[in-house]
């Protein structure tokens, strides 16, 4: 549950302080989503460097703006899973298979082991784990170019 009267701030180094109503110092902070697909701005636990919760927050609406976007901030900066821009080259149509991939962090090579290594998101693009783990989002097929939509299409 959200405390009340419950105030957020960034330190000097950008780490989240938890400012609880009668507590002497700030408590440092990480936020950390239950559902970070599938619902990004409900159910965030901001835990303390042990691990233990500290706050539970339902909802992002729930705080005040300023201090929803503290939570953002720092989610942004903690958390990084590459966008898939375009699928340059495809080395075969059957798994496993190494994909040339342009991302939003520059170009890469992944290596997908299997089609169920591609799943759908409700946002109705694609998550693909490569074969060290590593998660890409890729986009909606239609906002890709023909090229990345035809590579992908033989995939799904």
């Amino acid at each position: 549950m959200l405390p009340t009267n419950l105030e957020l701030s960034l330190n000097a180094f950008n780490q989240l302080l938890m400012h609880p109503p009668g507590a002497a110092s700030p408590i440092p902070v990480t936020p950390v989503r239950a559902f970070p697909i599938a619902a990004p701005d409900d159910a965030i636990a901001l835990v303390d460097h042990h691990g233990a919760e500290q706050a539970w927050i339902a909802h992002l609406t729930d705080l005040v703006p300023n201090q929803a976007e503290l939570i953002r901030q720092t989610l942004a900066n903690r958390e990084m899973t590459p966008l898939i821009l375009r699928i340059n080259h495809v080395s075969r149509f059957a798994t496993p298979s190494v994909w040339q991939i342009e991302t939003n962090h520059g170009a890469t090579e992944i290596t997908l082991k299997t089609e169920d290594d591609i799943r759908p998101l409700p946002s109705g693009g694609y998550l693909v784990a490569d074969a060290f783990g590593l998660q890409f989002k890729i986009p909606p097929r239609n906002q890709l170019d023909r090229q990345s939509q035809r590579y992908l299409a033989r995939f799904l």
